[in-house]
C-alpha cells in the first residue's frame, strides 16, 4: 500500500481493535457466576467491578510507555496483560484453580488497565494520522467499543451447543483481543510517513466525505446487531448472524482499497498524460506573503481587558448602583465568579498535568463526566443483578444488546458536530451538555422497575453515556491540547474508578439491606455471605440517587459550555477565515 490508503488502513485497524476490546461492558454477563464461584457478597462483587475501573487510574502509564516504546510493542504488552488477567479469572470461575479474593481483585485491576492501554493506542493512531479530521476519526473508532458486548454475546450464542456456561465470556475476553491485535498489526507497522499525512484543505474535505461513508456503514452495523441479537438464541442462527457481523466489520476495507486503486491508476495510467503546471502567479505570491502574519497568529488572542458587546472595554463602562438592584448585582457577581473567572480563552493550547488540574474548566469537565458517563458505566456493571432481581434473567442477553447498541449509536452521534460544522454553530461542550440530558431521564424512568421501563431507561442511558465517552476525547484535545491527550485524558478518566466505587457501593448497600430486611421470601442464602435480593425494592432507591447525581453532572456540563462557548466561537471564525483564504489561494 502506498500513499493515503495506508492511513485509511489505520482507521480500519482501530475499528477492529475497539470493537473487540470493550471487555468491561460484558461484566454483567459473568458477574453472577463469579459471585457464586467465590461465594462473595454484592458489596465484595462491587469491589471487583471497581477494580476493573480502577485500572484507569494507571491509564496515564500508557502515555508514558508510548514515549519510550514503539506503538506495536505497547499494543502487544496490553494484549498479553488482558490474556493473563481474564484467563486466570476463567480458571477461577470454572473451579480449575482457587485464588484468594485479593488476587482476583488485582487481576480485575490488570484487566481494566489493559483496556485503557488499548484505547490510548487507538487515540494516538487517529490523532497522528488525521490531524485535521481527528475528531471524526476518534468518534468512529471509539463508537465500535460500544458493540463489544453485542459481538461477544453473538459469539457465546453461536457456541451454545458446545457450552452454556457464562464463564465463556472470560475466556473470549482473554483470547479475542490478542487475535485482533495480531490482525491489526500489519497496517500499524506500515503507517504512512509524515509528508503523506498532511493534506491541503480541499483534500481534507474529501476525507470528511469518506468518513461519512464509514459512519453510515457503522450505523448499519449497529442496527444489524441491535435487531438481530434478539433472534440469536439458536446456535446455528447465531453463527449466521455472527458471520454477517464479521462481514460488516471487514467491509470498511473497501475505502482504503478504492483509494489504493485510484493511486495505482494515477501512477501507471494518468502519469502518461503529463501536463506542465505553470508557476505561481505574482499576484498569488503577493497575497500569500502579505497574509503570512495573519496565518501565524494564535488561534485566539488573549486580551488583558474584557470587551463588552457594544465594543467598549470593561474599564470604560460605568455601572450605576441602585439600592433595589441588589438581586441583579448578586446575579452578576455569581455569573462572573462561575462563568467568567479564569475561563479558557484559547483552544488547543497544550496543558501539562500541573496546569491541567489548576484549570476551573477542567474541574467542571471532570464533575460532568463523573456524574454523567460514569453513572452509565456503573449501571451497565449492575445489569446482571438488576435483571435477576426482577426475574428477567432470560432477558439479560437482549438487555445487554440494547445497552451495547445504544451506546454504539451514541458514540456515532458524537461526530454530528463535525459533520454539521458551519451549519450549526454550537460548541462541542454544548453538544455534550445536550447529550447528558437523557441520563437523569432514563434513571428516573428506571425507578418504576417495569420491564418496559427497564428497556427504555437502558436505551437512554446507553445513548447518553456512549456520546460522552466518544466526545470526551475530542473535548479533551480541543480544550487542553492534542499532543498531551495521552496523559490528560487518562487524568480525566480517573473519575471512573472513583465513581465506580462510590455509585457501586451505594447500589450494593441498598441491594444487601433490602435482601436482609425482607426475610427468606426475598433472599436465597447460597453461601455464608452471599445474598440474592429479589423484588423492586432492590434498586428503586439506587436509581433515584443516581438520577439526582446525573442532574449535578448536567448542571456542570451547562456551566462548562457557558465558559467555553466564546473560545469555540472565535476558533470557528478564524477557521472559516483561514479556509476562505486557502480556497482563494487555490
Amino acid at each position: 500500500m502506498a500513499g493515503q490508503s495506508r492511513k485509511w488502513m489505520i482507521v480500519v485497524a482501530t475499528v477492529w481493535i475497539q470493537a473487540f476490546t470493550g471487555t468491561n461492558f460484558d461484566f454483567s454477563a459473568y458477574s453472577s457466576a463469579l459471585k457464586a464461584a467465590m461465594g462473595i457478597s454484592q458489596v465484595q462483587l462491587n469491589y471487583l467491578a471497581t477494580a476493573s475501573d480502577l485500572g484507569k487510574l494507571f491509564g496515564w502509564s500508557s502515555g508514558l510507555a508510548l514515549l519510550y516504546l514503539p506503538l506495536p510493542a505497547v499494543l502487544f504488552i496490553t494484549a498479553v496483560a488482558g490474556l493473563v488477567s481474564y484467563s486466570l479469572q476463567w480458571l477461577v470461575v470454572t473451579s480449575y484453580i482457587s485464588l484468594p479474593y485479593i488476587a482476583v481483585f488485582l487481576l480485575c485491576l490488570l484487566a481494566g488497565c489493559s483496556i485503557c492501554w488499548f484505547n490510548t493506542v487507538c487515540f494516538v493512531l487517529c490523532i497522528r494520522n488525521f490531524p485535521i479530521n481527528r475528531s471524526i476519526a476518534l468518534s468512529l473508532s471509539i463508537s465500535f467499543n460500544g458493540v463489544s458486548a453485542a459481538l461477544y454475546t453473538l459469539i457465546v450464542s453461536s457456541l451454545s451447543s458446545i457450552t452454556t456456561s457464562s464463564a465463556i465470556y472470560l475466556l473470549l475476553n482473554a483470547v479475542v483481543p490478542l487475535i485482533v491485535s495480531v490482525a491489526a498489526l500489519p497496517p500499524i507497522l506500515r503507517q504512512p510517513p509524515e509528508n503523506l499525512i498532511q493534506l491541503p484543505f480541499n483534500n481534507a474535505s474529501r476525507d470528511t466525505q469518506r468518513f461519512l461513508i464509514l459512519h453510515i456503514l457503522a450505523f448499519l452495523t449497529g442496527l444489524y446487531l441491535l435487531f438481530l441479537n434478539s433472534v440469536s438464541t439458536d446456535s446455528s442462527i447465531a453463527s449466521v448472524i455472527l458471520a454477517g457481523a464479521i462481514f460488516l466489520l471487514i467491509l470498511p476495507l473497501a475505502v482504503p482499497g478504492l483509494i489504493f486503486a485510484h493511486e495505482w491508476a494515477q501512477r501507471t495510467i494518468y502519469s502518461s498524460f503529463h501536463l506542465d503546471v505553470p508557476d505561481t502567479p505574482p499576484l498569488q505570491s503577493f497575497i500569500i506573503n502579505n497574509n503570512n502574519d495573519e496565518l501565524n497568529r494564535p488561534l485566539i488572542a488573549v486580551s488583558s481587558e474584557r470587551i463588552e458587546g457594544n465594543g467598549h472595554s470593561a474599564q470604560e463602562k460605568t455601572v450605576f448602583f441602585r439600592p433595589k438592584a441588589w438581586l441583579t448585582e448578586c446575579w452578576s457577581w455569581c455569573f462572573n465568579m462561575v462563568i467568567e473567572k479564569k475561563k479558557l480563552v484559547v483552544l488547543g493550547e497544550e496543558h501539562s498535568a500541573r496546569n491541567l488540574i489548576a484549570r476551573p474548566d477542567f474541574w467542571f469537565y471532570y464533575i460532568a463526566y463523573f456524574c454523567g458517563a460514569t453513572v452509565g458505566l456503573v449501571y451497565s456493571n449492575n445489569l446482571g443483578q438488576i435483571a435477576e432481581s426482577l426475574n428477567l434473567d432470560s432477558d439479560l442477553t437482549m438487555i445487554l444488546a440494547v445497552y451495547s447498541a445504544c451506546s454504539f449509536f451514541g458514540r456515532l452521534l458524537s461526530a454530528v458536530p463535525d459533520f454539521l460544522r458551519g451549519k450549526v454553530k454550537v460548541a462541542r461542550t454544548g453538544w455534550m451538555a445536550l447529550a447528558l440530558l437523557p441520563m437523569p431521564v432514563g434513571l428516573f424512568l428506571l425507578a418504576k422497575l417495569s420491564k418496559e421501563a427497564l428497556y427504555a431507561g437502558t436505551a437512554l442511558i446507553g445513548l447518553s453515556s456512549g456520546f460522552i465517552f466518544a466526545a470526551a476525547v475530542s473535548v479533551t484535545s480541543e480544550l487542553f491540547g492534542a499532543n498531551s491527550i495521552g496523559v490528560n485524558h487518562n487524568i480525566l478518566i480517573t473519575n471512573i474508578p472513583l465513581g465506580s466505587l462510590l455509585y457501586g457501593q451505594i447500589a450494593a448497600l441498598v441491594y444487601d439491606s433490602n435482601g436482609t430486611s425482607y426475610g427468606l421470601r426475598r433472599i436465597a442464602l447460597l453461601h455464608d455471605s452471599m445474598i440474592v435480593c429479589m423484588g423492586t425494592d432492590c434498586y428503586a432507591m439506587t436509581f433515584l440517587i443516581w438520577g439526582s447525581v446525573a442532574c449535578i453532572g448536567l448542571l456542570c456540563s451547562i456551566i462548562l459550555f457557558l465558559r467555553t462557548r466564546s473560545a469555540y466561537a472565535e476558533a470557528e471564525r478564524r477557521r472559516e477565515a483561514f479556509l476562505d483564504f486557502a480556497i482563494f489561494e487555490d
